[in-house]
């Protein structure tokens, strides 16, 4: 039975839904270690003796299963730094539950960098849900620095939903992948914030291998006087297609940056970047508000389905 207090229990389900232990493989790290470690017969996780971080191996064929990972963190001025490597085998076809949630009620900062690396079977399919979220009273800092790396071989498929919606002050989002032939990637990330938050995302897709595809979309709003950049780089190196989008409302006092970048490196590379920053359009919240909203609920309505 896991050990954990109220706060902690309220950041696993925010991070991860979770009311209760999950089904399936996991292991919840709360304050710089494990509280709970299930295995199973097709998943194992392996705690690393070098590093601070796991080794999950999933077995070829594998399907319908899960893990979850999630990090809580609830004491002011912890920083750590963990490094997960994930073996999927061919054909698996799982989901992997991660994400952090830091509650800072002290004068210290708290920091959680997270080091993922994927290396995905050929044929295999993985959906990736990674949700960040900040809480607390105190004056010391939420950090989160997620690095991704994706490693995928022929005919593979990764689908990964990145969320990070409140609380985080500041952030720096890496993911790179490299996919060969015939491979998949879709990214959907969804990002808010507010007051003098601070959040970079940088986005390096490589597409090396025939009919390899890549389609990045990120979702943001920024508030106050929070700052964002969305950089996005898509290579190809084959006879492939990849797409980026940035689609960001801006508010109040904030600033919006988005960098493209498309390489291409061969004839038969199909490479699209669409970017798109503006406020939200008065006519909407003059229709909301027509049907009994205030003019402050009409923009959260409407931020809300922008960021679904």
């Amino acid at each position: 039975m896991l050990k954990l207090d109220e706060t902690q229990k309220r950041l696993l389900r925010e991070v991860a839904d979770l009311h209760a232990v999950p089904e399936g493989a996991y292991n919840i790290r709360s304050n710089s270690r494990s509280v709970g470690r299930r295995s199973t017969a097709h998943i194992e996780i392996i705690p690393k003796t070098d590093v601070s971080g796991l080794e999950i191996r999933i077995e070829p064929g594998t399907k319908n299963e899960s893990v979850h990972i999630p990090v809580v963190m609830s004491e002011s001025g912890l920083k750590e730094t963990v490094y997960n490597d994930f073996y999927i085998g061919e054909d698996a076809d799982v989901v992997i539950v991660a994400g952090c949630g830091i509650d800072n009620c002290g004068t210290q900062d708290s920091r959680h960098d997270g080091i993922h690396r994927f290396f995905v079977g050929k044929g295999a399919h993985v959906k990736y849900v990674e949700k960040h979220y900040g809480s607390g009273t105190g004056t010391g800092r939420r950090i989160l620095n997620p690095v991704t790396e994706v490693y995928q071989e022929e005919n593979s498929s990764v689908e990964m939903e990145m969320v990070q919606i409140k609380g985080v002050d500041d952030t720096a989002r890496t993911t790179k992948a490299a996919l060969a032939a015939g491979a998949r990637l879709v990214v959907r990330e969804r990002l808010m914030t507010h007051g003098v938050q601070h959040a970079v995302s940088t986005y390096a897709v490589s597409l090396d291998g025939a009919d390899a595809a890549a389609d990045v979309v990120s979702r943001s709003v920024a508030r106050e006087d929070s700052f964002q950049r969305f950089e996005a780089k898509i290579i190809g190196n084959a006879p492939c297609r990849g797409h980026t989008e940035c689609d960001s409302i801006i508010m109040d006092r904030a600033r919006i940056l988005a960098v493209p970048a498309l390489e291409a490196n061969v004839l038969d590379a199909a490479l699209v970047h669409e970017a798109a920053i503006g406020k939200i359009a008065g006519e909407q919240i003059v229709k909301l508000m027509t049907l009994g909203l205030t003019e402050s609920e009409a923009e959260e309505r409407i931020i809300d389905g922008f960021l679904q």
